[in-house]
Parts: structure tokens; C-alpha cells; sequence
């Protein structure tokens, strides 16, 4: 009996440490959740990544203060090499561990005080609906778009 509630003990921690997926899925093929999340991705996310997705210049090299510029989400970008379930997370709870780095310092905020998360499956169906087949093949062959 104490190996099973030892079990069970280990299962609610570990569980509670996993993901925390969304209540809506994203799907760059919905129509309905792309155009959603064109003026949603405007409105909170364009001043830092581009109104069409470029960027800041110089991603890859940090600034002064030692963070580093807001990446691309068009496929020019890391953004799409990341599983769906870890955007959500990132988008809703900004850039800090399990998704970074202990002790990492970036200037993404976290968006679930301000989007809920069908708004927040909206803008990234939004923005994957804008990567090339090749990349949304990768994505489907490397599992990278699972449910979430």
C-alpha cells in the first residue's frame, strides 16, 4: 500500500511539473483561428517581431545588456523548430524555465494576463499559417505540430 501511494505521490508531482497545454488547439488551416490572431499578432506582438514576422535585426547577437533581440517567426526564424506545446507555453508564460535556461533574461513577457488561450492559439495559428511547406512538413514529420 505505502509503494502505491508512494507512486501516486511521485505521479502528482511529476504531473504537475509537465506542460500546461492549452484548452484550444492551434491550426495554421483554420481560417477562423488565422484571421483571429492576424490582428492579435498586430497588436501584441508586431512592435517587437515585425508586422510581417522578420524580426529584430541582429537576433542572434545579444544587445548591450546581455538579451537578445526578438527573433523572426517567418521561417527565417528558430520559432518554428519549437513544438507547438512549448510556443503556447512561451506565449503564455513568457521565456523562463522549463523553456529557458535557469536565471535567463529576456524581454518576452507573458501574455496570459492579456490573452486567453484561444487567443493565444489564434496568433500562433496565425503564425505558423505563414511558414513555407517545408517547413510545415518538417514540422508534421518531426511531430513537432502534435495536439497540444
Amino acid at each position: 500500500m505505502r509503494n502505491i501511494w508512494l507512486a501516486c505521490s511521485a505521479w502528482v508531482v511529476l504531473s504537475a511539473c509537465g506542460p500546461r497545454p492549452p484548452t484550444v488547439g492551434v491550426d495554421p488551416n483554420n481560417s477562423t483561428l488565422v484571421q483571429q490572431g492576424q490582428p492579435l499578432y498586430q497588436n501584441h506582438c508586431a512592435r517587437c517581431h515585425g508586422v510581417n514576422l522578420e524580426g529584430q535585426p541582429d537576433w542572434r547577437i545579444r544587445k548591450p545588456d546581455g538579451r537578445l533581440p526578438a527573433p523572426p517567426h517567418d521561417g527565417n526564424g528558430h520559432t518554428w523548430h519549437h513544438p507547438t506545446a512549448t510556443l503556447v507555453e512561451i506565449v503564455k508564460f513568457g521565456l523562463v524555465p522549463p523553456n529557458a535556461p535557469e536565471g535567463y533574461v529576456s524581454d518576452m513577457p507573458a501574455f496570459r494576463n492579456s490573452l486567453d488561450d484561444t487567443q493565444i492559439a489564434a496568433v500562433l495559428s496565425f503564425i505558423q499559417s505563414r511558414w513555407n511547406e517545408e517547413v510545415r512538413t518538417f514540422r508534421h514529420d518531426n511531430k513537432l505540430d502534435a495536439p497540444n
